[in-house]
């Protein structure tokens, strides 16, 4: 049985997914430390990518190269009156959700690319308000032009995801446009947005997915001394802007809003960034609540709720990327404050390569012990958990493992090292394990489950609540699903042996240790003490079959005979499995026909074993009632 304690909601550090195991971040994608990084969603291998005095770059990862397609002059250390263009620190970078080849870009204008920045074209007039006692040197002792500086610029580019042509662009000195047709016409819309702060930079732009017309705008001031939130939403393409502050705070120096995301789940749900916190609205911006679990007070530059997932996923000043997995229970209206037991549907997991992962949420009225079950499409409980849940909302994450096998637990001195209780490492214990170079993983580790439907059950308090769910197959494992289940059922197969070989082994170490016991007892008589010799020997061979007598010394410096059942399926386990010392393992293909063939060869040991087993285990009880045993197996 696993053990596991249960955890609030959380946002997490550093990113989104579990790589395989050593993998590492890429580095020469392009771009530098400032502007914006964005990959190709169609074709994840192409990053886009901007950075201060007019660059742009396009990296591919087959190639692992980032090439220059930058759509002018450089313009680093260039003032900007002196600039063609006038390109930002941050200058803003979108992808058409329509067409993912197509590319924008901005600067005081906005470019567009569609054959991977080879050609750009400019699609809009200069969008700023163009005031040229604003279009400067940064002055000081010593002038400092690399755009962080630049007034008059378009700070935000947003193509709407439900409506092909329309796009939403803002500038760092306060102007709102728009175009309903890829930028041949573009209408400039900044006189209807009320209380619009002078010189207010539009920070990002959040086109609704359920409706063209609506978008949700976040405004910063703060560079004017203004650090109260602005937030904003139109209905009718910007036509009318309603604040939707709501009840955000707005009296500290931090409250600015930088960010601003509905949730593409659930129609005016809401996530907001300000200087240092985030906010979630479950009624289009009337209330907002701040949830700062496991996220420091950060500003909250970006924020994203992929569309196939239900996490949100932000970004920090400081080049901080955390993500709050599955936010259905949020989602669902559920907060902190509980009356009731609940368990919610959880949203699908991942079987990712050589590992995998699902959460469950659940509330709890009160604190209290629960208890969690994972059933399989067959039916068979692939895991239990036993969880300390908290009061309010509980998560708990499934790392796709059935239970493990019993370990075995050895109880009599090996007949040629009648002293090994007195060394340090068992000395004041009841029971030694197994020890060997390398079997420490297929011990600890059950078997990975594949992708395919399954149940989890909740208990609790006399409660029981179970919800359907399913595993998907990461797109990085190359093997079909057929293949994932096959190496699975195969791996719960030998999971199966090595329980049966282990209850035997442990069931014959109880009796052999009554019976050693006995023989160290003073009183026993000597023709007792022949029978119980005989008997032991007996045992002892039928445990042969299944451990080797090297395997009795839990020592792994031994390399001495060759394996029987028990370690034989070991090592056969982290073959097909998750691997084992410098056995690679196969977790994520199907087994090998050489697999087949081995396991089928052990198993006729481990029948040829168990029949052994049952024949003198016909004789126990009798034996141990005759010689006043009492065997000591724990379960």
């Amino acid at each position: 049985r696993a053990m596991a304690g249960a955890d609030s909601l959380a946002a997490q550090q550093p990113y989104y997914g579990q790589p395989p195991e050593g993998t590492e971040w890429d580095h020469g994608l392009g771009g530098c430390e400032s502007g914006f990084t964005i990959p190709d969603v169609n074709d994840p291998d192409v990053v886009w990518a901007t950075c201060y005095g007019n660059k742009v770059s396009r990296y591919d990862h087959k190639t692992k190269v980032a090439r220059d397609v930058s759509p002018w002059m450089i313009s680093l250390d260039s003032p900007p009156q002196d600039a063609k263009y006038r390109c930002h620190w941050t200058a803003p970078l979108a992808i058409d959700p329509f067409d993912t080849k197509t590319v924008y870009y901005g600067c005081q204008v906005i470019f567009k690319t569609s054959d991977g920045g080879q050609s750009w074209s400019v699609i809009s007039p200069d969008l700023s308000t163009q005031d040229p006692s604003k279009i400067i040197s940064s002055g000081g002792v010593i002038g400092d032009n690399l755009g962080q500086f630049y007034g008059e610029v378009v700070f935000a580019i947003a193509p709407s995801p439900v409506a092909r042509g329309l796009i939403w662009a803002g500038t760092n000195d306060g102007k709102v446009w728009i175009t309903r047709d890829g930028g041949g016409n573009w209408t400039d819309v900044t006189k209807n947005v009320p209380g619009m702060p002078v010189w207010g930079s539009v920070r990002k732009f959040s086109p609704s997915p359920f409706d063209a017309g609506t978008a949700y705008m976040a405004v910063d001031a703060h560079l004017m001394d203004d650090s109260k939130p602005y937030l904003y939403k139109t209905t009718d393409y910007g036509r009318t802007w309603t604040k939707i502050n709501g009840d955000l705070p707005a009296s500290h120096p931090l409250d600015y809003t930088m960010s601003i995301t509905e949730n593409p789940h659930r129609k005016g749900m809401l996530f907001a960034g300000t200087g240092h916190a985030f906010y979630y609205s479950l009624d289009d911006g009337a209330h907002w609540t701040h949830f700062n679990q496991g996220l420091p007070a950060a500003p909250v530059s970006w924020i994203d709720v992929p569309a196939q997932f239900h996490d949100v996923v932000v970004s920090t000043y400081g080049r901080g990327i955390w993500v709050l997995r599955d936010i259905t229970a949020l989602e669902q209206g559920a907060t902190e404050q509980v009356a009731e037991n609940k368990l919610f549907a959880p949203q699908p997991g991942y079987r990712e390569p050589r590992s995998g992962r699902a959460d469950f949420t659940f509330a709890l009225a009160r604190p209290g012990r629960v208890q969690l079950e994972v059933m399989d499409a067959s039916g068979r409980v692939a895991r239990k958990l036993a969880v300390n849940g908290r009061e309010g909302l509980n998560r708990v994450t499934w790392n796709l493992q059935y239970d493990q096998a019993t370990p075995v637990g050895l109880r009599t001195a090996p007949p040629d090292n009648p002293f090994i209780w007195d060394e340090p490492q068992f000395k004041g214990k009841d029971t030694r394990p197994i020890v060997h170079w390398g079997i420490e993983g297929p011990e600890r580790n059950g078997p990975l489950g594949a992708p395919g439907r399954y149940t989890v059950r909740l208990a609790v308090a006399g409660q029981d609540f179970s919800q359907p769910f399913e595993v998907l197959k990461d797109p990085r494992i190359g093997s079909s699903v057929t293949d994932l289940q096959a190496s699975t059922a195969m791996q719960v197969k030998i999971r199966d042996d090595m329980q049966s070989a282990a209850e035997m082994i442990n069931r014959l170490e109880s009796i052999r240790k009554g019976i050693e016991d006995k023989l160290k007892d003073s009183t026993t008589a000597a023709t007792s003490a022949t029978e119980l010799r005989s008997m032991d020997q007996k045992l002892l061979d039928v445990e042969l079959k299944l451990l080797s007598r090297t395997d009795l010394h839990s020592d792994d410096k031994w390399f001495v005979e060759k394996y029987h059942v028990y370690l034989n399926l070991i090592w056969l386990s982290g073959a097909v499995g998750l691997g084992a010392g410098d056995v690679a393992g196969g977790a994520d293909y199907k087994p090998t026909d050489a697999q087949h063939q081995v396991l089928s060869l052990i198993e006729k040991d481990l029948a040829d074993a168990k029949a052994a087993y049952d024949k003198v285990m016909q004789d126990v009880p009798g034996f141990e009632q005759k010689m006043g045993l009492q065997s000591r197996l724990v379960p």
